[in-house]
Formats: structure tokens, C-alpha cells, sequence
């Protein structure tokens, strides 16, 4: 006899729905992926932006004591008039790119930077429950963001960092694998990677 039966996946606590003070803590270069949409595939070049709720705490794990949520969104590593990463950047700020910074800017600026993140629950085509931002908007005035409770770290493959990369979790190790950009990292002598926009970047410009 072999009886098999189904398992339910560990369900983890959604951060609340609602707006909620934020600090940027982690920014990972997930190099190019492979995307669908309206059923074409796509390749961009991806990064992985991540925010702290240090007013949203839980003991997710009793030997780490009360620890914020993490809440994290991908974007399009671009700031064409559509693309996602500038209309959020540009309302983190709470103003629009000049001329010059459109010319290359260095979104890595974020980091450590607190802001405002509206949070809604959603339910994925399997049925799972999953916590989205709607929206990044700039502190309002007269609003304090509390200490920043974990460490930044940044990871990019213009300064990579092994201790960072081995850092991460699994399934985005695995997912930064699958990039031309780690494989030409791994094995230069036989690929080549394209820039994306042949624009270089200017790491003085503020946020």
C-alpha cells in the first residue's frame, strides 16, 4: 500500500493592507529575464526593490525576537515615459526626473531612503494570497520614519558581491541564475553581455 496524499502549503502572514511608513533596505539586479505578456515574450533587464514596515513587527522566528514585515516589487530597469520604476521613483520623491538625470540614474540612490507604501491583498490564479504595493508615494511632511531595523545590502553586476549574492534566498539565487549576465559572469570567456542602454550612469546625483 501507497497512499498518497495532498499537503498544504505553510501559509505566512500577509504585511496589513492599508499605507504604511516604509525604508528601502535591499535593491538586487536580477539582470535580463524572460517575460510574457499578452502572450510575447520578452527579455529586460530586472531588479528587485525591497521595503521594511519597522512599524509593522511580528516574531516570525522566536530566536530573532519582533521583526518587521518585508514587502519587495520587481521593475523594469528603465525610466522611459511609461515604465513602472519611474513613475515610482518620481513619486517617492515627489518630483519628476530633468533631462540630465533621465540620461542615467542610479537607482542604488534609494537605498536607506523611507517613503510611503499603500499595501492591498490579492489572490494569484492558484489561489494564493499575496500582499502587492499599489503604490510609493514620498513621506509626508512632519512624518518621522522610525530607526531602520535591518541592515541595507545592494547587489548589482556592475559591483557584484559574492557574500551578498550567497546571502539570498534560493529561489532568487536561482533566479538570477537563469540571467546572461551571471552566466557571463561565471563563464566571461564565452558570453557576452549587451548594455541596455549604452548610457553611463552617474553615481553623484541625488535622489
Amino acid at each position: 500500500m501507497l497512499t498518497a496524499k495532498a499537503t498544504s502549503e505553510k501559509q505566512f502572514e500577509l504585511a496589513p493592507e492599508g499605507t504604511h511608513i516604509a525604508r528601502c533596505i535591499q535593491i538586487v539586479d536580477l539582470g535580463t529575464q524572460s517575460v510574457e505578456f499578452n502572450g510575447e515574450k520578452k527579455e529586460q533587464h530586472k531588479a528587485r526593490i525591497t521595503w521594511e514596515l519597522p512599524s509593522e513587527t511580528r516574531v516570525f522566528k522566536e530566536e530573532n525576537g519582533e521583526q518587521p514585515f518585508l514587502v519587495s516589487k520587481e521593475f523594469t530597469v528603465s525610466l522611459s515615459d511609461k515604465a513602472n520604476l519611474r513613475k515610482v521613483l518620481e513619486s517617492w520623491r515627489g518630483k519628476a526626473f530633468d533631462e540630465t538625470e533621465l540620461q542615467g540614474f542610479d537607482i542604488m540612490n534609494v537605498l536607506g531612503v523611507p517613503c510611503m507604501l499603500q499595501i492591498i491583498h490579492k489572490t494569484s490564479k492558484t489561489g494564493n494570497k499575496y500582499a502587492e504595493i499599489s503604490s510609493v508615494m514620498k513621506l509626508m511632511k512632519g512624518t518621522n520614519c522610525p530607526s531602520q531595523i535591518n541592515a541595507s545590502t545592494s547587489l548589482s553586476f556592475e559591483d557584484w558581491n559574492e557574500e551578498v549574492f550567497n546571502g539570498l534566498n534560493d529561489w532568487l539565487r536561482d533566479k538570477i541564475k537563469l540571467s546572461p549576465e551571471y552566466k557571463a559572469l561565471r563563464e566571461p570567456e564565452n558570453m557576452h553581455v549587451k548594455d541596455d542602454n549604452g548610457t553611463p550612469t552617474d553615481d553623484g546625483l541625488p535622489f
